[in-house]
């Protein structure tokens, strides 16, 4: 196994493509600490896991929150002593056109999928293994790499996630830490869906047309599934690929080769 008794904290890890990278490194022989707002969601997928005889752990943390940081990491420690694997998955979205009202959205954007990451990074630092086998893998976006009017919030913030991953694999280097950003383009996940379900009704059109609409811009004309991500994830987090770092790798049928 890729990641026997290794233990790896994944944000977000109750839907969409943390609950399959969750799933693809516990299935790697990873011990998998999954965090996110909803513990509902969250221990049903730690359960599932358990009951497929591998180690899970469901921590319900806000990655806003300092203090539930804090005590997300302290339960860590208390129950596996070390952090190997660090994914900063969680993340929200949502259109924030500059002539709009409230920008309560923009705030929780870029707090979540940016400032959130910071926190929580800066605190699993501190019981990150410095074996050389340490990782962390950011899921910014190709939103990371162009733009799309009226999502300047979402793309703000994984930009910026780049320009944080860039900056730590410098910083940790001599700690034998890797730090990599992932950049998914269109995945089959609820926030596609929301996302696609939005922007057609700004569009004045129907749902099933944009998504052609979409595809019609990825080469290879479907939406990645969830486990394609995963299994990316696996692999940068594995020992094959300890050269890999400072990096902001595309995972996206082709959309952009930037």
């Amino acid at each position: 196994m890729e990641l026997s008794r290794r233990v790896a904290l994944v944000t977000g890890g109750g839907t969409g493509i943390g609950k399959a990278v969750a799933e693809a490194m516990a299935r790697e022989g990873a011990r998998v600490v999954l965090a996110a707002r909803d513990a509902r969601r969250l221990e049903a997928v730690a359960a599932e896991l358990r009951a497929e005889g591998h180690e899970a752990l469901a921590v319900a943390v806000d990655v806003r929150d300092p203090a539930g940081i804090r005590d997300c990491v302290h339960t860590i420690r208390e129950r596996w002593d070390h952090v190997h694997i660090l994914v900063n998955n969680a993340g929200v979205s949502g259109m924030t056109p500059m002539d709009g009202e409230d920008d309560g959205l923009w705030r929780a954007i870029v707090d979540t999928n940016l400032t959130g990451v910071y926190l929580l990074t800066k605190e699993v630092l501190g019981i990150m293994s410095d074996d050389g086998g340490g990782r962390i893998i950011n899921m910014s976006s190709v939103l990371g790499k162009f733009g799309v009017p009226g999502y300047a919030a979402y793309c703000a913030s994984k930009h910026g996630l780049i320009g944080f991953t860039r900056a730590l694999a410098l910083e940790l280097v001599s700690r034998g830490i890797t730090v990599n950003a992932l950049c998914p383009g269109w995945v089959d996940t609820e926030m596609s869906r929301a996302g696609i379900e939005q922007i057609a009704a700004q569009q004045g059109t129907d749902p099933e047309s944009f998504k052609q609409q979409a595809l019609a811009a990825v080469p290879i004309r479907r939406f990645l599934d969830p486990e394609e991500i995963a299994r990316f994830a696996v692999y940068l987090a594995s020992d094959k690929a300890s050269g890999i770092t400072g990096q902001a790798l595309n995972i996206c049928g082709g959309q952009t080769m930037v």
